[in-house]
């Protein structure tokens, strides 16, 4: 089959990509490299015209006075300058609702046009999108992303953006999306949760990890237990950096000599993923149900993963707590405690490393994660 892939934000569309390839499929990746993460693309949908200090200055002031979003413009035209790429597939999957990050009925113009012009379209369910932020913001979960914004007034301004979401144009989008494409895909149980009553839902197909590329980077030397934080200064609250920087701060004052903390804010995809291949211990993010991507290939390299790690992860995969991935909550005193009790018993942490690389080759292949999504799609084509 011949397979279109629009968006990149975590690599989950490149590692679709290699598992297809493998299944002798021809697959093309258009969309944007993800700022500072680099990803690679096929065909390239990054801003060039407003790079510049000066013209970007222009943008802001315009936006500031008028509300005219020059750069949602220009992703639009991006788009449309591209249209030929965007025709003649047997399957295109979009990468989150908003997909050119434009006006919404620019986006719904798009939409239509890729609809109507490939035999079927799908939408992956990764993101921030109206479906999942409406059921964190009714407080469906028990914790969500939403909660620092529930919990402090303080926090406000980091959810300005996102609160937009759930407003009447995102709401419109998303009913385009139902009216046009062949079904909603969930790419974990942050996303199957709230997706499970939406008409046309297909179901989850757990992120393919290319288990070929991420080999295994398992730190022997347990003498001096080292802990990697890598921190998105954009989602730091959303994403509750916090409490990790408060447990490490108290673990560094309690095992100076027995720890190294390492902690980098905003790399590229590439320095991000070799920077923590010596580490034993890896924090990913507190608010979350399941494994995020950069999680998921920490596993595969055999780290020790703090991140979603919930019972409703645990029913879904027949886990016992604790032996794959420790889960991750917004509590600094029991995030300290998961980790004096690694650092106290490192035999701890060689089998969670090897069971956490081994899920990965159970759960997430590549390969087999590109057969089921085939599956899904070739059921709704007609």
């Amino acid at each position: 089959m011949k397979i279109l892939l629009v968006g990149e934000y975590s690599r989950l569309h490149n590692s679709l990509k290699e598992g297809l390839i493998k299944l002798n499929h021809e697959v093309t990746l258009i969309g944007k490299q993800d700022g500072f993460k680099n990803y690679p693309v096929d065909i390239s949908l990054e801003n060039r015209f407003f790079k510049s200090k000066y013209r970007l200055f222009f943008v802001k002031l315009l936006y500031k006075v008028f509300r005219i979003n020059l750069i949602s413009i220009e992703n639009f035209l991006l788009f449309y300058r591209n249209r030929n790429h965007f025709k003649g597939y047997d399957v295109v999957q979009l990468y989150n609702e908003s997909f050119l990050k434009s006006y919404h009925f620019l986006e719904v113009y798009a939409l239509k046009f890729i609809c109507r012009n490939n035999k079927s379209c799908f939408l992956l369910c990764c993101g921030l999108d109206y479906v999942s932020l409406k059921y964190a913001y009714e407080k469906k979960f028990r914790y969500s992303i939403l909660t620092p914004y529930f919990e402090s007034s303080k926090n406000k301004d980091s959810y300005k953006e996102i609160l937009k979401i759930l407003g009447k144009d995102r709401e419109k989008l998303h009913r385009a999306f139902s009216n046009h494409i062949n079904g909603f895909i969930s790419s974990d149980l942050d996303y199957h949760i709230p997706y499970k009553t939406i008409p046309k839902y297909l179901g989850m197909v757990p992120n393919p990890v290319n288990i070929k590329i991420i080999r295994p980077e398992i730190n022997p030397h347990l003498e001096k237990i080292i802990i990697f934080h890598g921190v998105n200064t954009e989602t730091y609250v959303r994403k509750g950096n916090k409490y990790f920087d408060e447990a490490l701060q108290i673990i560094k004052e309690k095992y100076d000599q027995r720890v190294e903390i390492i902690r980098s804010e905003n790399i590229p995809y590439k320095t991000y993923i070799n920077y923590y291949n010596n580490c034993h211990i890896l924090l990913d993010q507190i608010y979350a149900y399941d494994q995020g991507y950069n999680a998921l290939e920490a596993m595969s390299k055999g780290k020790v993963v703090f991140t979603g790690a919930e019972q409703e992860w645990l029913d879904y995969y027949s886990l016992e707590a604790d032996t794959v991935a420790i889960n991750a909550l917004p509590d600094t005193e029991y995030l300290v405690k998961k980790l004096v009790d690694l650092i106290e018993n490192p035999t701890k942490i060689s089998e969670i490393s090897l069971n956490a690389r081994n899920f990965i080759i159970e759960n997430h292949n590549y390969i087999t994660s590109a057969q089921k999504y085939l599956n899904l799609w070739m059921s709704q084509i007609k």
